[in-house]
């Protein structure tokens, strides 16, 4: 099933870029009107910014008209771009978490660009030369062009400075280490009683996230979470994964010093906010949500480690779905350029808190002037340097959340970190099962 289905699929791909070569859009004929899928992740105003950035797009592209429709949280838009597929009317364009783009291109659920970009009289190099190189494992698969970088993120942490300076700790030297953190965490929590007022430490963990977090802490802790090489292999029961989700669930259970379930990334950005918790893990998504509602002085810095400095790559990247015809696939290729120049991707950096892929935009004028007023937008983008790969398998929402349930039975006091793993490598494996099969497994 899963070889037939690619197989057609492929044979439409394939039929769309011929139509796309052989038969540009006739001018004179009225703009071009396309759809553009865009999810809302993290906190903050990305609706009113996505129309801002789409209407100056449409005011200065006569011949094509584009409407942004929101979809939702990632897994939200994954669901809808394909049903949207199945149902013969994809989107032009669809702003995709990043590591869903392995599991769309076995499916063969996305054109490749890779036509477009030598129709352009570029080559793949110079096409992904303009963007930061940690953003181009998940872009290319099998070393053709899937995907562009839009809005991407790293892992941060937040620090509210006004309550480390009350503890005495310094927030120009943030914690280094989890050991270091575990300590300020210990500081930073003030209880009445048995009534916890101040918590020193929140991570978030809701489906999406908390799998981003666990890849976070895993590889902080020296590991790795899957075969970046190969679609079908997640490392879930190894020594590093159990040394991350046991040091998560201690900050609980141990040391409580973090709020006690798994708590939802809104919540934990309210927390910080709000003074409820004084350090907190989330996206640089979430940092202009944070610039414009803190009424206190924080800092950002890298996550701690264990072992070593790494962090994933998350947020997203531009993509043209399998099965559109041709006039809207050109206007589509149009609006990723566009929407990806560095003057539009340093815009939609400051205006989200998103870094700007296009390593171009940070020497545009605007974005120069907005680092020297706003230092903490530099921390995401020198963090580039340990960031890795975000997961991505085949079925990676469902792999994905098969460890996330056993991470919330944990983290609510349910399950001890070694059996909740051994359960999420065994559910993994059944998910993962069939594309081995099909793969690994299909032996000459």
């Amino acid at each position: 099933m899963l070889f037939t289905r690619r197989l057609m699929l492929g044979l439409a791909m394939a039929g769309s870029m011929a139509s796309a070569l052989a038969f540009p859009a006739i001018a004179g004929e009225g703009p071009t009107e396309i759809d553009l899928f865009f999810p809302v992740p993290v906190d903050g105003k990305l609706a009113r910014d996505m129309g801002t950035l789409i209407k100056e797009f449409n005011e200065t592209h006569p011949n094509v008209k584009a409407t942004a429709v929101y979809t939702g949280s990632y897994d939200d838009t994954l669901i809808k771009t394909r049903a949207a597929i199945k149902a013969g009317k994809p989107p032009a364009a669809v702003i995709m978490s990043a590591n869903f783009l392995l599991d769309m291109q076995i499916e063969n659920e996305l054109t490749n660009l890779d036509s477009l970009i030598k129709a352009d009289g570029t080559t793949k190099e110079q096409f992904l030369g303009q963007f930061f190189p940690a953003l181009q494992g998940n872009a290319v698969i099998d070393r053709s062009v899937y995907g562009v970088p839009f809005h991407n993120s790293t892992p941060l942490l937040y620090i509210n400075a006004d309550k480390a300076k009350e503890a005495g700790l310094d927030p120009n030297k943030p914690p280094q280490t989890w050991a270091e953190l575990t300590d300020w965490a210990k500081k930073l929590t003030k209880r009445e009683g048995d009534k916890v007022t101040q918590w020193g430490i929140a991570i978030p963990c809701a489906y999406d996230y908390c799998g981003w977090m666990m890849e976070t802490l895993t590889m902080s802790n020296g590991g790795r979470y899957y075969n970046e090489e190969f679609g079908g292999e997640v490392y879930y029961d190894t020594p590093s994964m159990l040394g991350a989700l046991t040091w998560w669930n201690d900050l609980i259970a141990k040391h409580k010093v973090h709020p006690p379930g798994a708590t939802p990334g809104p919540a934990v950005s309210t927390s910080f906010i709000s003074g409820n918790a004084a350090m907190i893990m989330l996206s640089t998504g979430s940092l202009t949500y944070v610039r414009d509602n803190a009424k206190f002085a924080y800092k950002v810095a890298f996550i701690p480690r264990n072992v070593r400095n790494a962090v994933p790559i998350g947020g997203a990247s531009l993509i043209i779905p399998a099965g559109l015809e041709a006039e809207k696939q050109k206007a589509a290729w149009t609006l990723i350029k566009w929407m990806t120049s560095p003057e539009k991707s340093g815009w939609w950096s400051r205006a989200t808190g998103y870094f700007a892929p296009n390593m171009a935009a940070y020497k545009t004028p605007d974005m120069v002037e907005f680092l020297n007023k706003n230092p903490d937008a530099k921390t995401a983008v020198e963090q580039l340097d340990v960031a890795k790969p975000w997961f991505a398998t085949y079925k990676t929402v469902p792999v994905r959340k098969n460890l996330e349930d056993e991470v919330m039975l944990v983290l609510n006091g349910k399950k001890q970190p070694k059996e909740a793993l051994v359960a999420a490598q065994k559910a993994a494996d059944e998910t993962l099962k069939p594309y081995n099969a099909e793969t690994s497994l299909k032996l000459p």
